[in-house]
């Protein structure tokens, strides 16, 4: 009877080194760097079996072998955890590494940025051509509702969801920032606040000044001036379908038109594009100046003034300077 146990125990322990042996092979595998040669992207769409998988990933050189991967899959029970989505794999990557990329979802996160001040066209025509995207957008977005900014998403998100959060983030940014505007404001609303920034986004690219401008703009408002504002003018003629392509001519700013602030008083009837953060915050915190006009001063800046001689003066300056007298 000893023999025969001690004859078992010796096949247990070599069942028990063999068992360690395949267990070490099969971990070293698994960290051995992979056959991916250069970086690569897959695309695994929604309903792809683990079989197919590994075949995809053989294809592409991304995996030396399917057979560990189906068994490694199987092992963990894994195999029903594998997401779909586009994925993006490093030279030499481990089988480990692959395989928890796929469990944990870690898809490739695309960016499409919408600058700051462009009209709901142009952004329309933005979020379109983005090939990561998928679906139309319904209809195009009211002017003023979508918030520019960096935007991240997974390949295959639609367009139409991708709007809703671009409006969605406006209203956040537009309802937190009304919340703590400065008193005294002429605005009666937070669609108002938007239609002012609007026009500050438009009138000047620099941040030094975005407050500046939107003072003078806030002066003009309580004393019941006329705003003068050349891109509302340019918005009044191209309602933001298409860049006007030409400089402002005199007989534009008598182009009549509710969005045309040389012939009509006030804020016009909506916003002339898609504000910033910061331009929205300027037109809810106006600096507080004197100053009633500015041009350009042709340093990308502008020459501010609060009296209509001094303005004339700095026209004048600037007139010189486009003629380069």
């Amino acid at each position: 009877m000893g023999g025969k146990a001690g004859i078992v125990a010796s096949l247990l322990g070599a069942v028990a080194i063999v068992l360690a042996i395949t267990f070490l092979w099969f971990q070293a595998a698994l960290d051995r760097h992979g056959p991916l040669e250069a970086p690569a992207t897959l695309i695994i769409l929604e309903g792809t079996g683990a079989a197919e998988i590994a075949e995809k990933l053989h294809a592409g050189n991304i995996i030396a072998s399917t057979t560990l991967f189906r068994l490694h899959t199987l092992l963990r029970g894994d195999a029903h955890l594998l997401k779909a989505g586009e994925y993006a794999f490093e030279p030499g990557e481990p089988l480990a590494s692959v395989i928890a990329r796929l469990v944990g979802g870690d898809t490739v996160v695309h960016t499409l940025t919408l600058p700051e001040g462009l009209s709901s066209a142009a952004a329309l025509a933005i979020i379109e051509a983005h090939p990561a995207l998928e679906g139309t957008v319904a209809a195009m977005p009211r002017e003023g509702s979508l918030l520019p900014e960096t935007y991240h998403f997974a390949r295959g998100t639609k367009r139409q969801e991708l709007v809703a959060l671009m409006m969605q983030s406006m209203e956040t940014a537009v309802a937190e920032l009304w919340a703590g505007r400065a008193g005294e404001l002429p605005l009666t609303s937070p669609a108002e606040a938007v239609i002012l920034a609007s026009i500050v986004e438009k009138e000047t690219g620099r941040a030094d000044e975005r407050r500046h401008v939107a003072g003078v703009l806030v002066n003009r408002l309580k004393r019941g001036m006329r705003l003068q504002s050349d891109p509302t003018v340019i918005y009044a003629l191209t309602r933001g379908i298409e860049p006007l392509g030409r400089d402002l001519l005199r007989s534009d700013w008598q182009f009549d038109d509710p969005y045309n602030t040389y012939r009509h008083k006030g804020l016009p009837p909506g916003p002339i594009a898609n504000p910033g953060r910061e331009a929205i915050a300027a037109a809810l915190d106006p600096l507080d100046t004197p100053d009633l006009y500015f041009v350009a001063d042709g340093s990308g800046g502008h020459a501010f003034a609060a009296t209509l001689e001094e303005h004339n003066r700095n026209v004048v300056r600037w007139r010189r300077h486009r003629s380069g007298h």
